[in-house]
């Protein structure tokens, strides 16, 4: 049976996924075959396996990081929230159907054994595997029917990790609170306590730590400085969306409320010369030189959200001078019409924003699939984009095709990969921007058309980008955290040391 170990924290936000995908990385470097788990996840960012099954990007992230490919058992429950009580529920992959909050909450003890089962399949294949939690185990109201923090851990037979967030203040009271909240058996699960995200002088914290467990009675197993990672996030409480423009290149992205994905842009961070800006209001749109609708879990809902509160009118305006791109929901957006005669999302017929000949017909099977091949000949400000290779992945609810107008004057059954009307471009392909090549041909070109020079310097494949950022993060955790401590965590007793059965397996 696999060793395990269980990253739960005081409230959603404080460093979990990160912390569980540099563990993946240190004990992958140490010679073990580890793999990322997480029982119930709870975002809009998600990733297609490579058969076609959707999960959570976060264990997508811990996956790479393990250097083993992502695996839907790794994340058998997904809920990709609809509205403000309602989720979309994957389960092993596939939809469920749509329920509201209470409903699941009725329901999901049901899916226990999907859960075990899908652990299961991680233990014959790993020597280690890295759990996280959800939120925090101390949400007392949830706890009769928790399947993802101390009700897993139980399950399991899983230690745990528990993380506490100094930089929004309060970490003492959060982590003490957090451990009177839990119930006696639960609080013996504990093993070690992490303060993440410390910024300063860490023997400050001396006498802090010094009572935090003498009144915790559960260990300090280190303190983790505030890193600047390019990696990617789980979902809306992402810090993304709070940054500004500095960059001499502007992208500004539609901030909707239920945007997804928005992971397809985090290739244009590696350079200080672009800046990728989140927006919710016209008066914070300005005049950018791109454009970006991303994915969108209510197509419709977020148009009307952009026609109310007047961001169409203005892109539409814009898109006379600026290139605007729509990917997935952001694509079926420029569109023409939007219909939904099965009531995917709200039913109906809504018109488009009119800037791209196509029509979408919402429809209940949702598109899964990887996919690769090169760009289709464009028009335009992004015509060296025509040839390039490109990979990445599709994930919709909806069929998109020509208009009728569209049909009678285009020999092409079917839209190409890239369509581009104008300065208007849209696609399906989540991960379109992900190859260095294409991301360094858009920055070249908008720099072009401003009339400005900028950094000599290549873009990377984001893959390999973020290789980078793994290795980065786990010499951190080495330095900060006690990795011998939280070794001896793991179930039963210490792995034993590299080149023993388990580590000759090998973490390739």
């Amino acid at each position: 049976m696999s060793k395990v170990i269980m990253i739960q924290g005081t409230m959603s936000n404080v460093g979990k996924s990160v912390l569980a995908a540099g563990l993946c990385r240190i004990m992958r470097q140490d010679g073990y075959r580890v793999a990322p788990f997480k029982s119930q996840n709870m975002a809009l960012n998600s990733f297609i396996t490579k058969e076609g099954l959707e999960m959570g990007r976060a264990q997508v992230m811990q996956a790479e990081a393990a250097g083993i490919q992502p695996m839907v058992c790794m994340n058998p429950v997904l809920l990709k929230p609809t509205s403000h009580t309602g989720s979309q529920v994957i389960v092993n992959g596939e939809v469920l159907g749509n329920m509201n909050a209470r409903d699941y909450f009725a329901y999901k003890q049901q899916l226990i054994p999907d859960i075990l089962r899908a652990f299961r399949k991680l233990e014959d294949y790993a020597d280690i595997i890295v759990i996280e939690g959800a939120g925090s185990p101390a949400e007392i109201n949830l706890r009769e029917h928790d399947i993802v923090n101390m009700g897993l851990a139980q399950m399991v037979d899983a230690p745990v990790l528990l993380v506490g967030d100094i930089d929004r203040g309060g970490v003492f009271a959060q982590l003490l609170g957090t451990l009177m909240l839990l119930t006696e058996e639960e609080r013996a699960r504990v093993k070690g306590l992490i303060i993440n995200k410390f910024r300063g002088d860490c023997t400050l914290l001396d006498s802090g730590l010094g009572m935090l467990e003498e009144r915790g009675k559960v260990p300090v197993a280190g303190v983790v400085p505030y890193m600047d990672l390019a990696l990617e996030d789980e979902d809306s409480l992402t810090g993304r969306f709070a940054r500004k423009a500095e960059g001499c290149l502007d992208i500004a992205v539609i901030r909707y409320p239920r945007i997804s994905n928005f992971t397809d842009l985090n290739v244009f961070e590696q350079r200080k010369d672009i800046s990728v800006r989140y927006v919710t209001t016209v008066s914070e749109l300005h005049h950018p030189d791109l454009i970006v609708l991303p994915g969108s879990k209510n197509t419709m809902g977020d148009l009307k959200w952009m026609r109310r509160n007047g961001i169409e009118a203005f892109v539409k305006r814009l898109s006379e001078e600026v290139p605007v791109w729509g990917i997935c929901g952001g694509y079926q957006m420029l569109g023409e019409w939007i219909t939904d005669p099965a009531n995917v999302e709200e039913g109906g017929h809504l018109r488009g924003m009119e800037l791209l000949p196509v029509v979408t017909e919402l429809k209940r099977d949702k598109v899964r699939c990887q996919t690769e091949g090169r760009i289709n000949a464009l028009q335009g400000i992004f015509s060296t984009l025509s040839g390039l290779e490109y990979t990445g992945y599709e994930i919709h609810m909806g069929q998109t095709g020509w208009s009728e107008q569209a049909r009678g004057n285009t020999r092409e059954q079917e839209p190409p990969v890239v369509l581009c009307s104008g300065n208007v471009y849209g696609t399906y392909l989540h991960g379109v921007f992900d190859k260095g090549s294409i991301a360094g041909t858009v920055v070249q070109a908008l720099a072009e058309k401003k009339g400005i020079q900028t950094e000599a310097a290549e873009f990377e494949d984001y893959p390999g980008l973020k290789e980078k950022q793994y290795d980065r993060l786990a010499d951190t955790l080495r330095e900060y955290l006690n990795m011998e401590e939280i070794y001896g965590m793991l179930r039963e007793a210490h792995l034993e040391e590299r080149g023993s059965a388990g580590g000759e397996r090998g973490g390739n």
